[in-house]
């Protein structure tokens, strides 16, 4: 047990300092890395593991609705930068810039793509020319370069990884259909795969995309009551048509301009991942993306019939993910390992155990030790791990639902962000100023306006004046 409490000691308490429990976690887990190009992390196989199943499962729901994977060059001229100024002004402070291929100076600089709109209107510029090319349903799995001055593993780097969604349609309506079709793909993506509930809703003219004729976002709620923007979804309109020309002829032998949207989900859902589930043994991974979902560990494995046995059940348990630890380890150790890593459950196995034909099941999520015969084992593991995977959104939403407030004065607004952390829902008369002065003040900026909305009270939690919008407000990533 000795090594076992070694083990736990390396993380810092979620209480005592959340932001090393972290950066504790993280490491401890070696999900990350960091790189002597300051900024920049290296994804370490457990950490890229969830990346790729997160990446996977997403594409699979991407290509139910239509989509097809692109994939556009990284460097974006910077003429073709400034031709929509406000998404120029917007990405500006955070743009990377190269100005010499080899040893000679580039006669125009070039932008590391921050994302993609531009490279995408110039494509679609020279792609589309009917009707019949519309619409254009296309994503790209790729990097971006942001940067930032204070980076975070997962949630603030200089390079991350994501996917950008960039589509072009005939008309308004279906270019919002389609902006809210992903919004609600990424909300279900959340709550059904990673078993993080999300609060949906519109962005407010200040925190909207800029260039976006309207922003829509999903918020997740951490541990620690900060909310993390985990998805967002953009209807652009057809400013970006106008701006780079992007013209079709219609039905009626009439030019017409397309309508666009873009949406993106990125590397800081698995930043998401483990605020939302991790506890201060680790991480706490829901079986869906967990790179293994059961790890089997062969108690006196040196006794005849244990490795094979414990190589039996890897065998019988197909379809799921599956290793054995045979390592030379204390069992304890085992145990605490297969804890820090988030594995969902483990499988314990020795001589009497097989003596008796069974086996002991231990839950990650409630640490819960079950006995189950082995001749039911196929059946027992699948049915826990779809439990697990159930019980640890509910959990979720009960952890949210419980950090969610309401204020209907501004005294009680401001008691509630400095003592409560979570969200709270408020009202707003719609002035910028009064968002401002509530985030100057109070560090809480609005997460978003909710589809659903409710009426808290008559007025402005700011000013007083006649509200118009309940917002969802909280301090956040």
């Amino acid at each position: 047990m000795a090594d076992n409490k070694k083990m736990v000691e390396a993380i810092t308490s979620m209480e005592t300092d959340f932001a090393q429990w972290y950066t504790d976690v993280v490491k401890k887990a070696e999900l990350i890395d960091y790189t002597s190009v300051k900024g920049c992390m290296v994804y370490k196989p457990a950490g890229y593991a969830i990346w790729e199943l997160i990446q996977r499962q997403l594409d699979d729901r991407f290509k139910e609705t239509g989509v097809e994977n692109v994939y556009l060059p990284m460097f974006i001229p910077e003429s073709l930068l400034q031709k929509e100024k406000d998404h120029v002004e917007g990405f500006a402070p955070e743009v990377a810039w190269v100005t010499h291929g080899g040893l000679n100076p580039l006669q125009e600089r070039l932008c590391v793509r921050p994302t993609s709109e531009t490279l995408f209107c110039d494509f679609y510029a020279n792609e589309i020319e009917s009707y019949r090319d519309l619409p254009k349903i296309y994503n790209q799995w790729c990097s971006v370069v942001r940067w930032e001055k204070e980076t975070r593993p997962f949630l603030r780097s200089r390079e991350f990884l994501w996917q950008e969604g960039h589509t072009a349609h005939a008309t308004a309506e279906d270019a919002e259909e389609r902006t809210i079709q992903m919004l609600n793909v990424y909300a279900d993506f959340c709550e059904q795969v990673l078993a993080m509930p999300v609060m949906k809703g519109r962005k407010t003219e200040k925190e909207k995309f800029a260039g976006a004729e309207a922003t829509y976002t999903i918020e997740a709620l951490m541990h620690d009551g900060k909310a993390l923007q985990s998805g967002t979804s953009h209807n652009f309109g057809d400013g970006f048509a106008k701006a780079f020309g992007i013209q079709y002829t219609d039905k009626d032998n009439t030019l017409k301009y397309v309508h666009q949207t873009s949406w993106g989900m990125s590397t800081r859902l698995i930043g998401g991942l483990i605020m939302v589930h991790g506890d201060d043994s680790g991480l706490v991974l829901p079986p869906k993306v967990a790179p293994v979902q059961v790890m089997i560990i062969p108690i006196q494995q040196k006794k005849e019939g244990v490795l094979e046995k414990a190589q039996e059940l890897k065998n019988r348990l197909s379809g799921i993910r599956v290793k054995i630890d045979d390592s030379d380890k204390s069992p304890g150790w085992k145990f605490s390992e297969q804890e820090m890593r988030g594995i969902p459950m483990r499988i314990e196995i020795g001589p009497k155990d097989i003596e008796q034909n069974k086996c002991v099941i231990c839950r990650r999520d409630t640490r819960e030790k079950i006995e189950i015969s082995l001749d039911e084992i196929e059946t027992k593991v699948q049915e826990l791990l779809e439990t697990i995977q159930k019980e640890m959104l509910i959990k979720a939403k009960a952890h949210r639902d419980s950090h969610t407030y309401q204020a209907a004065t501004y005294d009680e607004f401001v008691k509630t962000v400095n003592e409560k952390p979570g969200f709270i829902k408020a009202m707003w008369c719609e002035d910028q100023a009064c968002e401002e002065k509530i985030k100057e003040e109070t560090g809480a900026s609005s997460r978003c306006m909710p589809f659903e909305q409710e009426k808290i009270s008559e007025n402005c939690i700011c000013c007083g004046k006649p509200a118009k919008k309940m917002v969802y407000w909280g301090r956040a990533y």
